[in-house]
């Protein structure tokens, strides 16, 4: 019997016999990912049918995008990549149709501050945006309140999609460490 590793180490062969045509393949590469994707899934998004729809997304875009993958690089950067792009994908549309779910202390509901109203709340987040440096200042409203998406963003202010993912990898890790202190 495999181990969990030693079968995640065949998934890069199983992808390359996957692009050459092999369906055993590409159907056991595709079993297997199952779990996995549903346990990174859940790291983002509570709801299990909006985890089901992911997972369906997430296996739509390993079909369309696997003749991207090189088999000699590893398997699980492609593919959680991927995964997270669905995730954030699917945040998006539930945001605009219902409010966020978020992990984070110091953007939970009520729970965190039950005293304050909308408006409080909303001048609190404006506070801790101010304190960001101005070009994750930017990035966060224009990706995060104006729902742009990564490349409009970058597009927007002449930068790498690269440069748009890390600086609002620093602007929510600044944010995080400010909410902390509040």
């Amino acid at each position: 019997m495999q181990t969990r590793d030693s079968a995640r180490d065949n998934w890069p062969l199983l992808m390359a016999r996957a692009q050459t045509g092999d369906k055993q393949a590409y159907a056991r590469l595709l079993n297997a990912l199952v779990p996995v994707i549903r346990a990174q899934t859940r790291r983002y998004i509570r709801d299990e049918m909006a985890v089901e729809d992911v997972i369906q997304e997430v296996l739509l875009t390993v079909h369309r995008v696997r003749h991207t993958y090189d088999p000699a690089y590893p398997f699980m950067p492609w593919l959680t990549a991927i995964i997270s792009t669905r995730c954030v994908d699917a945040l998006r549309r539930r945001g605009r149709r219902q409010q966020w779910e978020i992990d984070q202390p110091m953007l939970a509901e009520d729970a965190a501050a039950p005293d304050m109203s909308g408006s409080d709340r909303q001048e609190e987040l404006a506070g801790f945006l101010r304190q960001l440096p101005s070009r994750q200042r930017t990035i966060v409203e224009h990706v995060h309140l104006r729902e742009m998406s990564l490349s409009e963003a970058a597009a927007h202010h002449n930068l790498s999609v690269a440069a748009v993912k890390s600086l609002l990898h620093r602007a929510l890790t600044n944010l995080r460490k400010l909410g902390a202190k509040s």
